[in-house]
């Protein structure tokens, strides 16, 4: 677009297995980032939620209780990214404050699940007895409670960020979709100020029957991501809110706000991963972005399934003949892989990497991530690749 506005990012609310804030995900605190759980739901590993004091930013203990972790977790990560950007007791502000969201389901009832399933269904009467029990032990409130768009609807409620509210659903390309809407409204002038995340709890025995169904999860002691293919590949889930106040440069401006980072272009897609297909795919997404050739450093969502990751890394290597120099890190072997909230968080690092001039070091074994040798980073090019479906790319750049 001729006149398209710059993208600024003003606020940050992330926290992990590594901490909550800025400062516990700064690059200079990385030694402190990969923290792990292999005893609770072995043989599974998980990257569990540093402990958190809610009431911090969820005052009311009735608010709490009517989320699960997950929602709390989002709505906490909110509230750090709006009062990182200044925008806390900001009336005029927040009821102009656009929120994109991407989400997942809600947590289910895991001991009522159990009882039901150990409840012998079984047999010819099987069909009665379960509705029975779903008719009876179910709690409407509670499963109203957790519909994905209620993480809009209590970061509205509890710090009345009241404007226009998306909801993105579909693993990790919603968290990847959930910026670019907020990017291109931005850009086009549609509106000037948004608060746009996601968030997931991984320490869900459903969570992880899903995806094990699925084949999808690591069931071996720790490795990085780019280490987990000689034993078939699978990704470590972590607990992770990650959330970002996109802002018109104009409007930033106008309220004396700094950027961590300016948001250049994002671009998405969605192929049926035949062999090959996921690199061909970046590979055109990248085309679009126009990114400046030489030194590049590269947040890169990859899970560690398979052949996703293989694919995204036979893609960033490839631009090694493409004059790029290129110094790849994965957030997904510090943090876990938190599906929806994966991409609006390799977002908040490279951000944080762009405000500072400091890339992240390398911290895999195979040695695919290079140091990166270029002094500070003028750009950082973000991956967003499904473990089973959905690419994107985003390239943020120095301000």
């Amino acid at each position: 677009m001729k006149n398209s506005r710059e993208v600024w990012i003003t606020g940050i609310g992330i926290l992990s297995c590594a901490g909550e804030g800025i400062v516990a995900h700064a690059p200079s605190n990385q030694k402190n980032f990969t923290q792990t759980d292999t005893t609770r739901f072995s043989p599974y590993c998980v990257h569990p939620l540093c402990t958190v004091d809610f009431a911090k930013q969820i005052v009311k203990t009735s608010e709490q209780k009517q989320m699960g972790l997950w929602q709390r977790t989002g709505v906490y990560a909110a509230g750090l990214a709006l009062a990182d950007a200044g925008l806390t007791d900001q009336p005029a502000l927040l009821e102009r404050t656009n929120l994109v969201v991407a989400a997942g389901n809600g947590e289910r009832d895991c001991s009522f699940d159990s009882k039901v399933l150990g409840a012998g269904t079984c047999g010819a009467a099987a069909p009665a007895q379960l509705n029975e029990a779903l008719l009876t032990g179910l709690r409407p409130t509670l499963y109203l409670g957790e519909l994905s768009n209620l993480l809009a609807g209590n970061i509205s409620i509890v710090h009345h960020a009241t404007g226009s509210s998306r909801t993105f659903k579909g693993e990790e390309i919603s968290g990847v979709s959930a910026i670019e809407n907020a990017h291109r409204r931005i850009s086009s002038g549609q509106s000037d100020l948004f608060l746009v995340g996601g968030a997931l709890n991984a320490e869900r025995e459903d969570l992880l029957l899903g995806y094990e169904l699925g084949r999808t999860l690591w069931a071996h002691p720790y490795k990085s991501v780019w280490s987990r293919k000689a034993d078939g590949g699978g990704f470590i889930p972590g607990s992770v809110g990650a959330f970002l106040v996109l802002e018109a440069r104009e409007h930033a401006q106008a309220r004396g706000r700094k950027p961590y980072a300016r948001v250049c272009d994002v671009a998405t897609d969605r192929c049926r991963r035949q062999p090959g297909e996921a690199t061909r795919t970046l590979q055109n997404l990248f085309d679009k972005l126009g990114v400046p050739e030489g030194a590049l450093a590269v947040m890169s969502g990859a899970s560690g399934a398979e052949p996703a990751t293989s694919e995204e890394l036979e893609f960033l290597q490839g631009l090694e003949d493409r004059n790029y120099r290129v110094a790849i890190r994965a957030h997904g072997a510090w943090l876990g892989h938190s599906v929806e909230a994966h991409f609006p968080a390799g977002v908040c690092l490279a951000a944080l990497a762009l405000a500072s001039g400091q890339f992240f070091e390398p911290s895999d074994e195979k040695s695919v991530e290079a140091p990166f040798e270029a002094g500070e980073v003028p750009h950082v090019l973000v991956t967003g690749v499904g473990h089973w479906r959905g690419e994107g790319l985003a390239l943020l750049a120095r301000v």
